[in-house]
């Protein structure tokens, strides 16, 4: 029996790795004397944390760190994932410019700067990747992307003709910009956007006044903010003729997602759709007879954008039946099977508390899967008796 299991993380418990050898070997031990087992190993991310270790693990890639620049300025070492093959990469842009680099105390979104995310597209280009999936979940960040602009050679001006410094304070004062500098290796790459965050870039739905406060900014600085954004959008729309305003995903990141679109001529897409793309999953769904999925809640939000959906939806076209196995469980049921979630177990239940969940988290899954793919198998049998 071939069994896909694609679990994304369990927020502060486990990886989505460490999630998918857990469910390994539940799902060995409830085959074990029944069945033979080829159970595939597929841990995927919606663009968020995880990303990159996910598609490395699944295309046999390699792991790399490059030295860059922090959201304050100073040096950090982040990592990032050249995939099997050799030609895509995969960055997270909280590795070198996310909100935890930065101090509580010091959480200043007129100042924080994602420089260091277009250094890391930079050690990508410098590693022969022509292809380069951005997540762009978790940022310490609201400039726009035009720190990662400037790192990759797009110059901006004030109306002295000086160039501006960094972070989302210095966006009121540009009136020009320049992309002759810009690094010309770009032209010939695939930029590709891994996001779950439909915001646009300003208003009250965009980039300042809704994720700006997360960042540490008061509400006069959200305002500063806005008005940054919003001379940024008015700026790319003179200088490039390119309207990122109200694109939805241009807000994600602090406004990043507008930056990579105008700048690097990017694509927003579904983080989702992408980590399973690359990771060959739809391949995979080939002569499948179950997929498990996963996460560390599964509720009504899973169904906008989120990975064990998104596993499901697939499975769903394909025939292949799909359970999953959450942290804990909330929300409609009947939705959940219309996506192609057959039946859902939660690690939280009878004697075991969500703190109990979250310590014995490798523990329990194991023990849930081990249970759901017995499920699986006695429906099965029965099905077959005469």
């Amino acid at each position: 029996m071939k069994i896909l299991l694609a679990p994304d993380s369990f927020k502060e418990s486990l990886s989505a790795v460490s999630a998918a050898h857990a469910m390994a070997r539940g799902a060995a031990a409830a085959c074990a004397g029944r069945v033979p087992l080829r159970a595939v190993e597929l841990p995927i991310a919606d663009g968020g944390e995880g990303t990159v270790a996910c598609l490395v693990a699944a295309t046999g890639g390699r792991p790399m760190t490059t030295r860059v620049t922090g959201p304050l300025g100073n040096p950090v070492t982040a990592g990032w994932g050249l995939l099997g093959g050799g030609t895509t990469a995969a960055i997270e842009m909280a590795a070198a410019s996310g909100l935890p680099l930065v101090p509580p105390d010091r959480r200043n979104p007129l100042v924080t700067t994602t420089f260091g995310t277009g250094e890391l597209i930079a050690a990508a280009l410098n590693a022969g990747a022509r292809r380069i999936i951005v997540g762009i979940g978790g940022s310490a960040t609201v400039d726009g992307g035009v720190g990662m602009a400037q790192a990759l050679g797009v110059r901006f001006r004030d109306a002295r003709s000086q160039g501006i410094g960094r972070g989302g304070g210095q966006l009121r004062d540009i009136v020009a910009m320049d992309l002759e500098q810009l690094d010309g290796r770009v032209a010939g790459a695939e930029i590709l956007i891994a996001s779950d965050v439909q915001s646009p870039l300003t208003g009250p739905d965009g980039a300042a006044r809704v994720f700006g406060p997360q960042k540490g900014a008061t509400p006069q600085q959200v305002e500063v903010l806005e008005d940054g954004l919003a001379n940024l959008a008015a700026r790319i729309r003179a200088c490039l003729g390119i309207d990122v305003e109200h694109l939805p995903g241009a807000g994600a990141a602090g406004g990043l997602g507008a930056g990579l679109v105008a700048f690097l001529g990017a694509t927003i897409e579904p983080g989702i759709d992408l980590v399973l793309e690359a990771v060959g999953y739809v391949g995979h769904l080939e002569g499948a007879d179950l997929v498990i999925t996963g996460e560390g809640r599964l509720d009504g939000s899973s169904l906008h954008g989120k990975a064990t959906v998104g596993v499901a939806r697939k499975a769903r076209d394909a025939g292949v039946p799909c359970v999953a196995v959450a942290g804990q469980l909330a929300g409609d049921a009947d939705a959940l099977r219309r996506e192609g979630i057959l039946s859902a177990r939660s690690l939280v239940g009878d004697d075991v508390t969500p703190e109990t969940a979250m310590v014995r988290a490798a523990e329990l899954l194991e023990r849930r899967t081990r249970e759901a793919v017995a499920e699986f198998l006695d429906a099965r049998s029965q099905r077959k008796e005469p």
